[in-house]
């Protein structure tokens, strides 16, 4: 005889669809991975995060790099998303710091542990490159062609990106003034690099 106050009382099992399934895969990993990095991170470990078997893992991703690249693509993604890619403008900072407060543990993933790893240093350095080259399309509007738009070029992306981890370990103070100190120091940049 069955019990209704006990099948009142207990919840459905609902079963995720294999798309939710693997977004929920890939939210743990980025967890896992961004509290010890890729090297110290096992599979039981984004197992324990998700809430599954390694099983279940496996029958998403072939393998852990598989699995830390897809959370790495999925990071990049984001980001491209919320800052566009092709222009830097007024919008630019606070959409960077958006896409940062949004997913904190991929910002710091893509831009603080991707590049300590060869193995994904590939990523991070098409990521580089791009900004740079956006960086110095924007700016060659700006700044005469010659060594101190090259520094520009360089110092800027790289700067915003360490300004907005400093940020976030910060624990996210005041973004519009955050969004209004980074415009200052990449507009002081601008100005040492113009004659």
């Amino acid at each position: 005889m069955s019990d209704p106050d006990h099948e009142a009382t207990q919840a459905p099992v609902r079963r995720l669809r294999r798309a939710e399934r693997r977004e929920q895969i890939l939210d743990a990993a980025t967890r896992a991975f961004a509290r010890a990095g890729y090297a110290a991170t096992g599979l039981d470990d984004v197992a324990a995060e998700a809430d599954l078997t390694r099983a279940m893992l496996y029958r998403h991703f072939d393998s852990k790099a598989d699995l830390y690249r897809a959370v790495l693509d999925r990071a990049c993604v984001r980001l491209a998303e919320s800052t566009g890619a092709d222009d830097f403008d007024d919008g630019s900072i606070p959409g960077l710091l958006r896409a940062a407060a949004a997913d904190p543990d991929g910002f710091r993933l893509l831009f603080r542990y991707a590049a300590r790893e060869p193995d994904f240093r590939d990523l991070i350095d098409s990521i580089t490159a791009a900004s740079r080259e956006v960086a110095h399309r924007n700016l060659a509007r700006r700044i005469p062609a010659g060594p101190w738009l090259d520094w520009a070029v360089n110092l800027i992306p790289s700067m915003t990106v360490e300004a907005v981890i400093a940020w976030l370990d910060a624990g996210r103070p005041d973004p519009d003034q955050a969004a209004e100190r980074i415009s200052q120091a990449v507009h002081g940049v601008m100005a040492a690099a113009h004659p």
